[in-house]
């Protein structure tokens, strides 16, 4: 039985990352999202994916998530931010789409 490769950030993105054109996700989560782990746990699933960013906390309460990569490693971030399974409590994620602009290494909370 075939079995599928597993990307090097961790299986859950693109089978081969480095070929695929690069794009850069801005997502705005909106909600409970401050101050409950969001932010560390979008960084430790970004990692999962193999993207680079960061997820920032803006004034108006909002995270701000930056991250490029493969095209369907973003999607699946933000599958996952709108999912039921983060913490605290999502009530809407505005997204905008772009080309990466390179130059991040790893993921940080800010």
């Amino acid at each position: 039985m075939p079995t599928e490769p597993i990307s090097p950030g961790g299986g859950l993105g693109a089978l081969d990352p480095a070929s695929e054109p690069q794009v850069r996700l801005t997502a705005w989560v909106r909600g409970r999202v401050q101050d409950v782990g969001f932010r560390w746990w979008t960084r430790a699933r970004a990692l999962e994916l193999g993207l680079v960013g960061s997820a920032s906390n803006l004034r108006d309460g909002r995270v701000e998530v930056v991250a490029e990569g493969g095209r369907p490693a973003c999607e699946n971030l933000l599958e996952l931010l709108r999912s039921a399974g983060t913490p605290g409590h999502v009530t809407g994620v505005t997204e905008l789409w772009s080309g990466a602009r390179g130059g991040k290494v790893g993921f940080v909370e800010r």
